[in-house]
């Protein structure tokens, strides 16, 4: 945006006109601290093991360990990894401005019976021993079929739009359900969302159930991935991403689908008769009780 170098307006005038500060101009940004890494590692783990921990008890578990840090040093890493405790809490704030636009919260009471009638999307931190990054995925509630994934180094909302693009490639839903994140709420992704005709809901503030597929699912990318393999750099973990989301696809068996993979289940014949794993009443019940559980224990594994 601003020319160093072969422009007929100095840097300092072009810096008064867009109103940003020379010292910041030339400020390069460093990586963050080895010892706020090294923290980070630890809170994910913890946030993973035990999702409904808040600050305090986070920074209690981290004094057991024998690790001296103030509330203040984790709420500020938590909030930099993206991460916030899983149970209700009251409405604190609202979003602000039309670009950011809420929409109100449509399955509630939705029975879920096809693929592609409602997708869902959440963001999460992945651990690098050279820094961290952060992976989008948009999966489809009934099938569990991961329709497509992004890195980014950066909260910024460019990769959520590029993996809404890709899966939108392979089909259209008639619902795609999100948190109120900014990323979600701005206006590149919900353009999308409207040109497709594709009906937007997000999660009630304070609700911490409404997006929990998502959350299993990154319960199971950190557990059978990316804490086995400890990868070094956003590169080598795109590829070990890619490798291990190809496995869970095609070639993991989830016991909530009946034994069977998410492929079979989302591009299998019928997939509202012999695809439709809660459709019969034996199978309903049996389905309301481990949702019942889940919300009892949030930690479940699929």
């Amino acid at each position: 945006m601003i020319e160093l170098t072969g422009c007929d307006v100095s840097v300092r005038e072009q810096c008064r006109l867009l109103g940003v500060s020379r010292s910041g101009l030339y400020c390069r940004p460093s990586g963050p601290k080895a010892e706020d890494l090294s923290v980070m590692r630890r809170l994910d783990e913890l946030y993973t093991a035990t999702p409904f921990y808040g600050v305090e008890r986070m920074t209690a578990a981290l004094h057991r360990e024998g690790l001296g840090i103030g509330h203040n040093r984790v709420r500020r890493l938590l909030r930099q990894m993206g991460l916030e405790a899983l149970y209700p809490k009251p409405r604190l704030s609202v979003p602000g401005g039309p670009e950011h636009r809420v929409y109100p919260y449509l399955l509630r009471g939705l029975r879920i019976d096809r693929p592609n009638q409602v997708w869902s999307s959440d963001i999460t931190y992945i651990r690098l021993s050279q820094g961290f990054a952060y992976l989008v995925a948009i999966l489809d509630w009934f099938s569990r079929y991961v329709l497509s994934w992004w890195l980014s180094t950066t909260l910024e909302a460019w990769f959520c739009v590029r993996a809404l693009r890709e899966a939108l490639r392979t089909g259209r839903p008639q619902i795609v359900n999100t948190d109120q994140g900014s990323q979600f709420t701005g206006g590149e992704w919900i353009e999308e969302l409207t040109e497709a005709g594709v009906r937007i809901s997000m999660d009630g503030r304070g609700r911490a159930f409404d997006n929990i597929f998502n959350e299993r699912l990154w319960r199971s990318v950190k557990y059978e991935d990316v804490y086995l393999k400890d990868y070094a750099a956003v590169d080598e973990a795109r590829v070990g991403l890619g490798e291990y989301f190809r496995f869970y696809n095609t070639a993991r068996l989830h016991q909530a689908l009946d034994y069977r993979t998410p492929a079979e289940v989302h591009f299998g014949p019928g997939g509202t008769g012999s695809n439709n794993v809660t459709g019969v009443n034996k199978k309903e019940k049996e389905a309301k009780r481990k949702k019942m559980l889940l919300l009892q224990n949030p930690t479940l594994k699929n």
